[in-house]
């Protein structure tokens, strides 16, 4: 007899969040109250009001999705703000049953008063580093290069995420509209990261077709595809990546929102998984999805089918592709693994 997927027990389940941004991931509570102190207007008076208007339920597009960043980064201007946000995203995760996240984002979104790219970093890491210690969660960061910024620019960032390697910095990414903004002309900049020990992760496969996964493998190199919904429009690509297990950081709502996909039950993670390719579920944004990664395997189970033992399969692969080292993915995976086949042993 197949167990029921219940809320409790996804809850209960150890899990890796890999892809989720930081600044798309703010308490709405902490967003009006930062809201009111910076001077910076809210679309709504109310916590739960604008939790529901950030929710991004109504959107025609990636590129109108993107758009409520716009809201957040407001507020993401002081260090004081940035420290509290990564602290209560961590704690967040710890109440969600996260045990390791990887906080996505780009600094250079967060200068726009006094602070410098090492503020932003050292803030940032600051309050991640406490909640780790306050709840047990490990927490590491993701510096982003966006597609449409300035090359010298993405090259910055790598130096940036570089510098901070052994503080808490594990990888660097290219995130922001695909189309028309092709992944190769960031090569130098994702060169000079992996050189430096630094695994990169590529948002890809979204909004753009297989050919930005292309672009992402091959140009960048990348260890890991943000999203990739679009892969399997690419049997022969998809089969690469299936071989050299590259994980894809799939992320359910997000996808059926931007309308890559029309609904959940028409996404491919069935298929990948079915075919055995590494894949991982994420929120990609906590706030502006209006998730959580226990809602994301929740829906994997509801519309997708998965039982509760494929469910705990993707967890533990979201372990052994975190950006760690060897050991302690190993460490994380073996106690995940344990605490899950206890879990489902007796359902």
């Amino acid at each position: 007899m197949t167990t029921a997927v219940t809320r409790e027990l996804v809850r209960a389940m150890p899990k890796a969040e890999l892809h989720c941004h930081l600044d798309g991931s703010i308490r709405p509570a902490t967003l009006l109250e930062l809201g009111l102190e910076y001077g910076q207007p809210m679309p709504a008076s109310t916590p739960d009001a604008l939790g529901r208007v950030m929710a991004a339920r109504d959107v025609r597009d990636l590129d109108d999705y993107l758009r409520r960043f716009d809201i957040t980064l407001s507020i993401m201007q002081t260090a004081d703000a940035l420290r509290r946000i990564a602290y209560e995203l961590v704690e967040d995760a710890a109440s969600d049953g996260v045990r390791y996240i990887e906080i996505r984002f780009c600094p250079a979104l967060n200068v726009r008063g006094s602070l410098s790219l090492g503020d932003v970093m050292d803030a940032v890491l600051r309050g991640a580093a406490l909640a780790e210690r306050d709840h047990a969660t490990r927490a590491r960061v993701i510096v982003c290069a966006l597609r449409s910024m300035p090359l010298a620019l993405s090259r910055e960032l790598a130096e940036l995420a570089v510098e901070y390697r052994e503080k808490g910095v594990v990888g660097f990414d290219l995130a922001g509209g695909e189309h028309g903004n092709p992944a190769a002309a960031h090569a130098a900049a994702f060169d000079l990261a992996r050189r430096a020990g630094l695994a990169v992760t590529v948002h890809a496969g979204e909004a753009f077709g297989p050919k930005s996964v292309r672009q992402a493998l091959f140009d960048l190199c990348a260890n890991r595809i943000g999203h990739g919904t679009r892969l399997y429009e690419d049997p022969d690509l998809a089969s690469y990546v299936n071989d050299r297990r590259i994980t894809l950081e799939i992320c359910l709502t997000s996808n059926v929102q931007t309308r890559v996909v029309p609904a959940y039950d028409a996404h491919p993670l069935r298929s990948y998984f079915d075919h055995g390719l590494s894949v991982t579920l994420n929120t990609d944004n906590r706030l502006i999805s209006g998730t959580t990664l226990t809602d994301e395997y929740l829906h994997a189970a509801r519309a997708l089918g998965f039982t509760l033992r494929e469910l705990g399969e993707i967890a533990i692969e979201g372990f052994a592709a975190a950006f760690l080292p060897w050991e302690m993915r190993r460490t994380l995976v073996e106690e995940a693994r344990r605490e899950i086949d206890a879990l489902t042993a007796s359902r």
